[in-house]
């Protein structure tokens, strides 16, 4: 499918933002899928699968960048990161089967509703880690953690998302630091990929040249959200955000 230039150059930045989000503050891995529904006509599985493929190599980059800066070599986080991922094997096959059974239009209103949701989580994960009582040290029980990483793997393959846009905002609500949150869901956004990937592989339902269009900027995005997690306060950039997806999520549920 032919897109003009001016298409094609705001896919790739959905991708650059997109990738920024995913490592500054979580959910910015919706972006790419919102880009695609929105700009191109690809079917709803084409949206999720081109979207997903993305996301290995950004989940990647995430991964091996929390883990340079320590918050993966933590024990507590690891234990956490590994159950989201195991959740992940299970939950991300139920994903891509519920997107085959819905059209344009249900998808269009069932990704409205997951921005929308990803926009209050995203409000009130920020009321949460304001609070001055929050424990730095403080885990999370496995029961938790598997309910969180079964969800978010459903929906991610369900949207084609890496996982970050839901975990974090989920993991930080239920008692997560937010820099442990966001380094646990960078290493289940790979499992979550690959497992979609392959499974939307199997549907013929990726496009490999817009894939790459949008997810050499994600990556690249990565790399400052990253830096920007570390070294700057974002309160202002997690508002933006979040009025950012309110605003979209009843343009996405008329586009179908």
């Amino acid at each position: 499918m032919e897109h003009g230039p001016l298409i094609l150059a705001l896919l790739a930045l959905f991708g650059l933002v997109g990738g920024i989000g995913i490592t500054a503050v979580g959910p910015g891995g919706v972006l790419p899928t919102i880009g695609m529904f929105l700009l191109t006509g690809l079917s709803p599985s084409g949206v999720a699968g081109t979207a997903i493929a993305t996301h290995i190599a950004t989940g990647a980059l995430g991964t091996a960048a929390y883990t340079r800066s320590g918050q993966l070599r933590d024990a507590r986080t690891r234990r956490i990161a590994l159950i989201l991922s195991g959740a992940a094997l299970v939950g991300s096959p139920l994903g891509v089967l519920f997107n085959t059974l819905v059209d344009g239009r249900v998808f269009g209103i069932l990704l409205a509703l997951a921005v929308a949701t990803t926009g209050i989580l995203v409000w009130v994960r920020e009321r949460r880690t304001s609070a001055p009582e929050e424990d730095d040290d403080k885990t999370l029980s496995p029961v938790v953690t598997g309910a969180v990483g079964l969800l978010v793997a459903v929906a991610a393959g369900l949207f084609g998302l890496g996982g970050p846009m839901l975990s974090v905002p989920l993991l930080v609500i239920c008692g997560l630091p937010l820099l442990p949150a966001l380094a646990a869901a960078q290493a289940q956004s790979v499992v979550i990929a690959s497992v979609g990937t392959a499974a939307y592989l199997v549907h013929g339902s990726i496009d490999w040249a817009l894939a790459a269009l949008v997810g050499i900027p994600e990556l690249a995005g990565v790399v400052i959200g990253w830096k920007i997690a570390h070294a700057v306060p974002v309160r202002k950039l997690k508002f933006a955000l979040a009025g950012t997806l309110l605003a979209l999520a009843p343009y996405l549920a008329l586009h179908g």
